[in-house]
């Protein structure tokens, strides 16, 4: 595991869209893990501004999503298959057979979710995986004590869930879905690349137990610590529980590789 930190959420916003942008450059038939939320928006946005400046070209590109909503189709206005439509796939030139999100109205979820495991499989697996972090520490929506080598299923949202997401519906949890399906943490811990990317103070207590605390099914973020090409980028107050701070500030100062990517200090909102 890497560690980026940067001044503020635009300059985590600006470096991470560059690396997608830099992973699909690269290599244009990569298979992207894509993820959703607050801290994706601003991400995508700039993918977006980057992909029609420099011409980069997703033609090609495969996506799938870590998550979906039992019971919302994909054009409900809260589902993730609509929220990826609104903040990227509407706007690059993806084609829409290559776009993957688990399909919330299927008649058998079950099913869905096992079926969505084998088309990530007969893609070749995924690329870079993009992730967030919740703030009891699931990754896609595998929360505490998930098994660290779950694969793509369907789960039972855990309350501080449903309050995470209440602003999506209203404010209400109770509108929240109670189940998902999610690709399971042994399907993310597959993925090449991982990427992923926290910000704001509320983030900093189990951002610290992500990074530095036990491996342990109690914090599923944790997991990544196994991964052997992870790079966790936090703005300043998402690090700001962190105790090897300064190693890891002396590790972004020396490695070749955090030095190479680390972004310019004057990012606009």
């Amino acid at each position: 595991m890497k560690i980026i930190i940067c001044p503020d959420p635009a300059h985590v916003a600006v470096l991470a869209a560059r690396l997608l942008a830099d992973q699909v450059r690269g290599r244009p038939e990569s298979v992207l893990g894509l993820a959703t939320g607050r801290t994706m928006e601003a991400i995508y946005r700039r993918l977006v501004g980057t992909a029609r400046a420099d011409g980069v070209d997703f033609g090609a590109v495969t996506t799938f999503n870590l998550d979906e909503y039992v019971g919302l189709p994909g054009g409900h206005a809260q589902s993730y298959r609509h929220y990826m439509h609104a903040h990227l796939f509407a706007h690059v030139d993806l084609a829409p057979e290559r776009t993957h999100v688990p399909d919330g109205a299927a008649p058998d979820a079950d099913a869905e979710a096992a079926g969505y495991e084998a088309r990530i499989a007969q893609a070749g697996g995924i690329d870079l995986q993009l992730l967030g972090l919740g703030e009891n520490g699931h990754i896609g929506f595998n929360e505490p004590l998930s098994a660290l080598a779950s694969r793509t299923r369907v789960v039972t949202l855990a309350q501080a869930t449903l309050a995470q997401n209440a602003g999506m519906f209203g404010g209400d949890p109770s509108r929240v879905p109670t189940r998902a399906i999610t690709m399971g943490t042994g399907t993310i811990l597959e993925a090449r690349r991982t990427l992923m990317v926290v910000t704001g103070a509320r983030k900093a207590a189990i951002a610290a137990r992500a990074i530095e605390g036990p491996v342990s099914a109690a914090v599923p973020g944790s997991a990544l610590q196994f991964h052997p090409d992870c790079l966790v980028l936090l703005d300043a107050a998402a690090a700001s529980g962190l105790a090897q701070r300064d190693a890891i500030e002396w590790q972004m100062r020396h490695d070749p590789e955090l030095v190479a990517i680390q972004p310019a200090r004057s990012a606009g909102p």
